[in-house]
């Protein structure tokens, strides 16, 4: 007979291995299931602030190292392997991954959501060297400095506006001519002495010279080309949530994302989103930590009615 766990998890961010620690340490049977290597997004993060705890600031890829650590010190398992394909609308739910086919009582989504790039041809090789998806992470390592932000969301203008308490400059790049971010955000930027705007304007190509040195633009509507001195660029068009899998099982918004509340509870019995890759308003790691614990409670209930 196949084994079967009380619970799988499935991607080791801060949400999935904040579940695993407290379900093993529940004295549950726990498998927790990565593609790469703990920490997710997370682990990309040179320099973690806000994070309760760590006086100094923490790397993210140590602090995924604890994660992994704590929670397997209760006995939960790690498996590294791609999962292929989930059947969860089963009671027993089935886990197909390069490394074999795994089945459990319960299962958590911790798969997160990755940054939409621009798709520059040298974007990858320069983050952390310049190029930044998320202000509230590295928005610090521009104090005093001068960045720029593309996009024209809530998201974007957020970041904008967080940044400017920050950076000498801020110049925000938008391919429209007006922001489209609700009204709450124009006014406050409008004021902001320090915020540029480039308006109708793309990013076509990344300068770095023994340092990174600017983006060139092109105007949308003139053709014209134009260079933007700066320290640096926060990318901030979108997010794209990792649940290609689950598409026909799990119900998703419209973005792509898992509904799930507070509870992480989904539409089916027994599986439960956590982290980045469900509907919530703040994604970070501290949120994420807290989805873990909360979905723990949720598991327990549903493992106990199960019997």
């Amino acid at each position: 007979m196949e084994h079967i766990y009380d619970v799988i998890i499935i991607g080791g961010g801060p949400g999935g291995y904040t579940a695993a620690l407290y379900t093993a340490r529940a004295g549950l049977d726990v498998l927790l299931v990565e593609k790469l290597s703990a920490g997710g997004q997370m682990a990309l993060t040179s320099q973690i602030d806000n994070y309760p705890g760590f006086e100094e600031g923490v790397d993210g890829f140590e602090l995924a190292e604890k994660m992994q650590a704590g929670a397997e010190r209760f006995g939960a398992k790690t498996e590294m392997a791609e999962v292929y394909s989930v059947e969860l609308k089963e009671k027993i739910k089935k886990v197909e991954t390069s490394e074999g086919t795994f089945y459990g009582k319960a299962v958590v989504i911790s798969t997160g959501a990755s940054p939409r790039e621009l798709g520059l041809e040298n974007e990858q090789s320069l983050v952390g060297r310049g190029v930044n998806y998320c202000a509230a992470c590295d928005g610090m390592f521009f104090r005093g400095k001068k960045v720029a932000v593309v996009g024209g969301g809530n998201s974007a203008a957020a970041d904008a506006l967080l940044l400017s308490r920050i950076c000498e400059k801020v110049t925000v790049i938008h391919r429209r001519d007006t922001l489209r971010a609700t009204k709450i955000y124009h006014e406050p930027l409008m004021q902001a002495e320090n915020v540029d705007f480039a308006w109708d304007s793309v990013a076509t190509e990344l300068v770095y010279e023994d340092g990174f040195k600017g983006v060139r633009l092109k105007n949308v509507k003139t053709e014209e080309e134009s260079e933007l001195p700066c320290d640096g660029i926060f990318i901030s068009v979108g997010r794209k949530p990792v649940t290609d899998l689950l598409k026909g099982q799990v119900e998703l918004d419209a973005a792509g994302y898992i509904i799930a509340d507070e509870s992480t509870r989904t539409n089916l019995p027994g599986v439960f989103a956590v982290g980045d890759v469900r509907t919530k308003v703040l994604r970070q790691v501290v949120t994420a930590v807290a989805d873990g614990a909360m979905a723990s409670h949720y598991i327990d209930e549903y493992l106990a009615e199960l019997v």
